[in-house]
């Protein structure tokens, strides 16, 4: 081995991280890391963003790998710095997204002695990854490296920790080129053709079909999207998405039923419920969606194409399983539906569209504003004219979200015509999620509107991102929807604890005005209903970071609403309908 190929363990990780293709990594030093951090000021090829807690860094990286499809890359230190990574990497796990996360570590010497700043993170993150590694030699380092960038995107893809013990990357080694194919893990990723025969044999013969897509489609890449929109079209069926599928399939097409579940419209959890043949691509029956288990779609037969084996009857039992790639199961679905001459059963579908359009013209995210000067903002009103305002605009527009009733509005009053368009934390439900997020989402896209939606508890989770925006001169607007509460805990308590609100009141927010100016960004702030508009134009015409706060009414509740533990056809909906808020609707079936 000639003696040029020999580097410190540092250089050699970020040569591994340069052949991967990796142009950003958020991160935050500490004393374990320094040799990497010293090896990354030596060299111009990978851009380092620092956050201002490591938690973000995660959630950064997941806005960057959400919105480009790529790898994410997160640095941070041993210790505390892992450990506040933990919660941003649960967040990935659940999501489905590819994170690749750097971790310092005590020497290999010091491991298990209760050392300055020690943890035992491949133990800790063990449940919070997909998998993990804990270095013990500099001549593994760049195979491992090569091998968790290939875990992390192949198959179902999720967050990857690297522990790095501080000599690993001190120690010299020679560089090691990655393998082209992985000796273990090989994801399987074309379906089975009989599979792919018997589901579009059950579709052929549906008199209520039903296409449910999450996620995995988005995953999977635009190619997927684009597939299951032709698949949607050529076959004339309903689909809808759930919270983390939303832009799988345009929100304009007449065959989108919106989202489905908990917070679902009115139209898509009644078909789902209803229907007799449901096709669910890449998406995993989250309890969110699915209500309660024993009454979900009781009387379909069920096909699953999702490419995590283990995702397919964990939950809900199914007649026909595909395990693939949903690009390549609907490629092939397309492929089979115009070789297979069985004609469609076209009129119980078109009956099964009235029933559908009967659903729909019960208006179930119809709210009343109060248009006269002076009336208090309706956050629905308020999603929906950034909505219309951004979509005016000749850019490309990415949103992001906290958590909590600003988030479910957000998916229903907010359409979305394309993957990779829409970041939210879906199964982990991170609130300070949607700030790093957008942080990470406009680094990838320097040239985007990219706005987060949040509301005036979550974002404090992570406000101190406020200075890697004004660090980076990130123009990233925060879209408050201010109503003093934890908005979805207290529309919990109003509905199922008799209204006792208890701990859910925010008595002492920040002026968020003057937080925006202590953190160099522009505040601006909508009192009523006939400055809102603008404000958004005021937030969106501004080169700099902004957080616009904007007062909402405080005792808006977000409908439709699936109680805990109830079914897709008892829904709660809202004060505009003749079943007021509070009542439950019980229909469905008897109109099939």
């Amino acid at each position: 081995m000639s003696a040029e190929l020999i580097q410190s363990g540092a250089e050699i990780l970020l040569r591994a991280l340069k052949d991967q293709g990796v142009e950003v990594i958020f991160g935050y030093p500490g004393g374990a890391v320094l040799p990497i951090y010293d090896a990354i000021f030596q060299q111009n090829a990978i851009r380092h963003i620092l956050v201002r807690h490591e938690q973000a860094a995660v959630h950064a990286a997941e806005g960057y790998a959400r919105s480009t499809g790529r790898v994410g890359v997160v640095l941070v230190t041993s210790g505390p710095g892992a450990t506040n990574a933990v919660t941003g990497l649960v967040d990935a796990l659940m999501d489905s997204i590819p994170i690749v996360c750097l971790t310092g570590q005590v020497p290999t010497h010091l491991i298990g002695n209760d050392a300055f700043q020690e943890a035992d993170t491949t133990g800790i993150t063990r449940p919070a990854t997909k998998h993990n590694y804990l270095v013990k030699r500099a001549e593994d380092l760049a195979r491992v490296v090569h091998e968790a960038f290939y875990v992390a995107r192949s198959g179902r893809p999720g967050p990857v920790v690297i522990d790095l013990p501080k000599d690993v990357v001190i120690n010299p080694a020679p560089y090691t080129e990655a393998a082209v194919m992985h000796p273990t893990y090989r994801p399987q990723t074309e379906p089975d053709h009989g599979q792919i025969a018997r589901a579009v044999a059950l579709l052929k013969q549906a008199h209520r079909p039903m296409i449910y897509a999450g996620g995995g489609v988005i995953n999977a890449g635009p190619e997927a999207a684009a597939a299951l929109t032709k698949f949607v079209r050529m076959t004339g069926f309903p689909i809808t998405n759930t919270l983390m599928g939303l832009g799988a399939f345009p929100a304009s097409d007449p065959h989108f039923l919106g989202m489905l579940g908990m917070h679902g419209t009115y139209e898509a959890n009644l078909a789902m419920h209803g229907c007799d043949v449901l096709l669910a691509i890449g998406a995993r029956f989250d309890d969110r969606v699915t209500g309660r288990l024993n009454a979900f779609s009781p009387d379909s037969q069920k096909i699953h194409i999702d490419i995590d084996g283990s995702s397919i009857n964990k939950n809900v039992p199914v007649e026909v399983p595909i395990v693939a790639d949903a690009g390549r199961a609907l490629a092939a679905l397309i492929e089979q539906w115009n070789a297979d001459p069985t004609p469609v059963e076209t009129g119980a579908i078109a009956t099964w569209w009235r029933h559908i359009d009967t659903w729909r013209a019960k208006g179930c995210l119809t709210f009343t504003q109060d248009m006269r000067r002076g009336g208090v903002i309706k956050p629905q009103y308020a999603i929906q004219r950034l909505y219309e305002i951004t979509k005016a605009l000749d850019r490309e527009v990415f949103i992001t979200t906290e958590v909590g009733q600003h988030q479910m509005w957000a998916a229903q009053h907010f359409k979305f015509e394309r993957p990779n368009h829409w970041m939210t934390s879906g199964g982990l439900g991170t609130m300070g999620y949607g700030l790093p997020a957008a942080m990470g989402v406009q680094i990838a896209h320097p040239d985007a509107l990219v706005i987060d939606i949040a509301g005036e508890a979550s974002i404090q989770m992570n406000i101190q991102e406020m200075g890697t925006l004004a660090q980076y001169r990130l123009p990233v607007k925060v879209f408050i929807l201010n109503n003093q509460y934890m908005g979805m805990v207290r529309q919990w308590q109003e509905l199922l604890h008799g209204s006792r609100y208890s701990e859910t009141y925010s008595e002492a927010l920040p002026d968020f005005v003057k937080l925006a100016d202590a953190y160099h960004a522009k505040g601006l702030q909508a009192r009523t209903v006939d400055e809102l508009d603008d404000v958004i134009h005021a937030m969106l015409a501004c080169p700099t970071a902004v957080i616009a706060d904007i007062a909402v009414d405080q005792a808006e509740n977000c409908f439709p609403m699936i109680p805990s533990g109830a079914a897709h056809n008892q829904m709660l909906l809202g004060p505009e309908h003749e079943e007021s808020g509070h009542g439950v609707t019980d229909e469905g079936l008897a109109l099939v």
